[in-house]
């Protein structure tokens, strides 16, 4: 069975860090003011996934929010 998820970043929580960006850039992406937004939304890549567990708990304000489906 494959274990998809779905990311998104809460933009009243994120405060501009950038770690989620620079652990996992494949699935986070900078505003122009620095805020994080999730590039995509879906994934299923294990590899991925890992990023994305290892980037929420890299926040600070635990902004990342991950919902397995």
């Amino acid at each position: 069975m494959t274990i998809q998820i779905t990311v998104r970043v809460d933009p009243d929580k994120c405060q501009g860090h950038a770690r989620c960006s620079a652990l996992a850039p494949e699935l986070f992406r900078l505003d122009e003011f620095g805020n994080a937004q999730e590039r995509q939304s879906a994934c299923h890549d294990p590899d991925l996934i890992d990023k994305a567990y290892i980037a929420r708990a890299n926040c600070p304000e635990e902004a990342i929010i991950i919902t397995e489906r």
